[in-house]
């Protein structure tokens, strides 16, 4: 996410959705209720549905529907979107644009930008079905992956596992096993920015 300099005027609504410039966006559905198996859902829009998006009073689409990228029970959502939260509001300052603070029941679908739209797909796959003993070292090797790690990583998958009933195969299965179940170590490795300089993210024209 590239460090901008932005009008106050810039209108923003949900976390750092743009509706007067996007062409794409998410869409995360909390339901009402505390019960831990209830589902979140996350959507993804382009076009004409981006109309109005984050206002929809209609109920959210099946977990069928092609553009639903994640089905999420409560208790792993709560176990991790409050870290995916700070992120991306540190992000999004950094960027210039108003932060939104986390919501446990926020009361109406929250819009998401695309980038951080596919960054909370990738968490979200990762634990999807996993131990809630994995989910912290999964937020630990997600916070450690650069952001244009995680849209390429977001590419790949979609492209043949994005649907979110696809669970459990192909890069959704690795998803899994190379961010839940994968052994986090501090300090070892590669770090974030020269990982980044192997992928060549001069190519990724992303600027959030």
């Amino acid at each position: 996410m590239a460090s901008t300099t932005t009008s106050p005027s810039r209108k923003v609504i949900g976390l750092g959705f743009l509706p007067d410039e996007a062409r794409h966006g998410f869409l995360i559905d909390v339901p009402k209720g505390n019960g831990g198996n209830d589902i979140i859902c996350v959507t993804e829009y382009r076009g004409d549905d981006l109309n109005d998006l984050g206002s929809r009073t209609v109920s959210p689409p099946s977990p069928n529907d092609p553009s639903m990228r994640v089905a999420i029970n409560r208790f792993r959502w709560l176990a991790l979107a409050p870290a995916f939260w700070e992120e991306a509001n540190r992000r999004l300052r950094a960027n210039g644009l108003t932060a939104a603070k986390f919501q446990k029941n926020p009361g109406k679908p929250v819009p998401v930008h695309p980038s951080l739209g596919k960054e909370l797909c990738i968490l979200c796959w990762a634990v999807e079905d996993a131990s809630p003993d994995d989910i912290p070292n999964a937020l630990h090797n997600w916070e450690a992956l650069a952001p244009e790690e995680r849209w390429w990583l977001f590419t790949m998958t979609i492209a043949t596992t994005g649907q979110a009933m696809q669970k459990g195969i192909g890069w959704r299965k690795a998803l899994r096993a190379a961010i839940a179940d994968n052994p986090f170590v501090k300090g070892e490795g590669l770090s974030p920015k020269a990982r980044r300089e192997l992928l060549g993210h001069s190519q990724l024209t992303l600027s959030l």
